[in-house]
């Protein structure tokens, strides 16, 4: 760790930086346009976030992403990720499969390292414009992050994930972009959801998770499920068990009737190793509960990174096709 507090130190007396302007790594000037031009005409910019103020100097092109949702929104905005917080265990896929083929925008992309323990002199290395993450995944490394780039962090990456786009949006110069993107999601969203109620008024949902504890997670009208659903228009049961303080609600194998709701989304996280094979044999242990054959509702499997895990307009897009589906309405595609 002493060469990474020498090269933080440089770097905060602008040493590095002027060293670093001429290797052969770096980026060809980005063409300007008209839009580029007006991009740069809003910097330097002074952001305010979870972690205080940033101002950054120059509109930022380079981007190191440091949790899932904002790789997910850093490719959504059109911005060149370098860097990004390993959160798939796939080497040979490590973007998440509803991204679709974004092998051209990642090819050049870098792990940096997992989540909890990102590599800052990797991070370093890559020279970045800016780095993104929240408080809820690294608050402990703000201090260090903000010395290599400025870094703008969230407060958290579920319940505002639709504000972080917007977040992220302001700080690359493109805030009206994020802002139509969400809109263009809320749009679809209730769109379907129309259709859908059209189709069955009565429709309900809930979303049971697996993740290898004593209980099971019944998601609530604060989770990201709860968000896309509520855009929809599409309630939880009124004696469904609720709560604004988490995003979920533990339910026992006995109370499992408590998830009754005409559609029950089923979802598990089951990676390899120890502990997928503990979410596996909880999964079992409720399905074979003979409580679990009295759900009246359609118990529909979902895949938990897209359900539960992506956090990301992109996430709800593809959970919106997915229902459409299941409902057997139009998905009213993207544009």
């Amino acid at each position: 760790m002493s060469s990474l507090r020498s090269a933080l130190s440089l770097l905060a007396a602008g040493a590095l930086v002027l060293g670093l302007a001429g290797c052969q790594g770096s980026p060809a000037a980005e063409p300007v346009t008209e839009s580029t031009a007006a991009a740069d005409a809003g910097f330097p910019l002074t952001i305010e976030h979870a972690m205080g103020e940033t101002t950054i100097s120059e509109r930022p092109l380079r981007v190191v992403a440091l949790d899932p949702s904002y790789v997910d929104a850093t490719l959504l905005l059109g911005a060149e990720l370098v860097g990004y917080a390993e959160y798939r265990q796939d080497p040979e896929n490590p973007f998440a499969p509803y991204l679709g083929d974004v092998s051209e925008e990642t090819k050049d992309a870098v792990n940096v390292g997992t989540i909890a323990e990102p590599d800052l002199e990797k991070i370093l290395e890559l020279e970045p414009d800016l780095i993104i993450s929240a408080k809820v995944r690294q608050e402990a490394l703000y201090p260090q992050l903000s010395k290599i780039a400025p870094t703008v962090f969230s407060a958290s990456t579920g319940p505002t994930w639709k504000e972080n786009v917007v977040l992220l949006g302001t700080a690359l110069g493109k805030q009206d972009e994020a802002e139509a993107l969400v809109a263009e999601y809320v749009e679809r969203a209730a769109a379907v959801g129309t259709e859908i109620l059209a189709a069955d008024p009565e429709a309900t949902y809930s979303l049971v998770r697996f993740a290898g504890e004593d209980t099971a997670r019944l998601y609530s009208s604060t989770s990201f499920i709860g968000e896309i659903m509520a855009d929809m228009g599409i309630p939880r049961p009124t004696e469904a068990p609720d709560t604004n303080e988490t995003i979920f609600v533990p339910l026992s194998a006995e109370q499992i009737l408590q998830a009754d709701a005409s559609v029950i989304l089923v979802s598990a996280w089951e990676p390899e190793g120890a502990e997928g094979d503990a979410s596996r044999a909880q999964r079992t242990q409720f399905e074979s509960n003979p409580l679990w054959a009295k759900l009246t509702g359609d118990i529909v499997p979902v895949d938990d990174a897209t359900f539960v895990a992506s956090v990301s307009i992109q996430g709800a897009h593809a959970i919106i096709t997915e229902l459409a589906e299941h409902f057997g309405v139009d998905p009213l595609d993207r544009p």
